[in-house]
């Protein structure tokens, strides 16, 4: 790894412990009061490699969240080509208890970005169940100078909901990406964005919208 990465890295994490959490929302119906469990099936992508993201469950099951250790993009400087995107591709297994079936209503990324007049970042998701269509990717653009904590939110209406089918288990897949711009700065400055925290303050939380499916007949 670069010596500016690990710089940058390192400067992120100390500013991400300032962030405000972001505070879990209802959507659908109650959440079941059963145990869910949430596994992580495969991991891929230049931004987590394997062992760098963790999931956890919220208490109340309203909501799960995945922390990143190892999520960062860079341009300028000393950085490689292959610096400037990072993406990262993860395949969950959840377990929710039986009765109940579930979807994403909203997903809250967060990080740090430190970018240079002229350079550009872009923060891109998406999530989708195995076997079933992707949605589109939705972009959120930022631009230099900016040096800050950011946020951003995808919400899908209620009527527009993708729900999990009932009493089968598939993967939830997660795709990420963070992608920089430095043509239009000065090629000797260092910009970054990360969607990192090295002590789990800072993770991206993913709202479920819960719903009973029907009775077996």
């Amino acid at each position: 790894m670069l010596s500016a990465l690990s710089t940058g890295a390192a400067a992120a994490a100390l500013l991400l412990g300032s962030a405000s959490p972001a505070t879990p929302a209802r959507f659908g119906d109650d959440p079941p009061t059963g145990n869910i469990t949430i596994d992580v099936a495969t991991v891929n992508g230049s931004g987590c490699r394997p062992g760098s993201a963790a999931v956890a469950v919220a208490p109340d099951n309203t909501a799960f969240t995945v922390t990143y250790s190892e999520y960062l993009a860079q341009v300028g400087g000393a950085s490689k080509p292959t610096d400037a995107r990072k993406n990262c591709q993860i395949a969950l297994n959840v377990h929710v208890p039986q009765g109940f079936t579930y979807a994403i209503a909203r997903a809250d990324y967060r990080g740090y970005a430190s970018l240079v007049q002229g350079a550009k970042g872009l923060e891109q998701a998406n999530y989708y169940f195995q076997g079933q269509p992707e949605t589109a990717h939705r972009a959120h653009t930022f631009a230099g100078p900016y040096s800050d904590n950011w946020q951003t939110s995808d919400e899908t209406d209620l009527n527009a909901l993708v729900y999990a089918p009932c009493g089968e288990e598939r993967y939830l897949n997660i795709n990420t990406e963070l992608r920089l711009d430095g043509s239009a700065a000065d090629p000797k400055t260092t910009s970054y964005m990360a969607m990192d925290s090295t002590d789990g303050s800072i993770n991206t939380l993913y709202h479920f919208a819960w719903k009973q499916c029907p009775a077996s007949k």
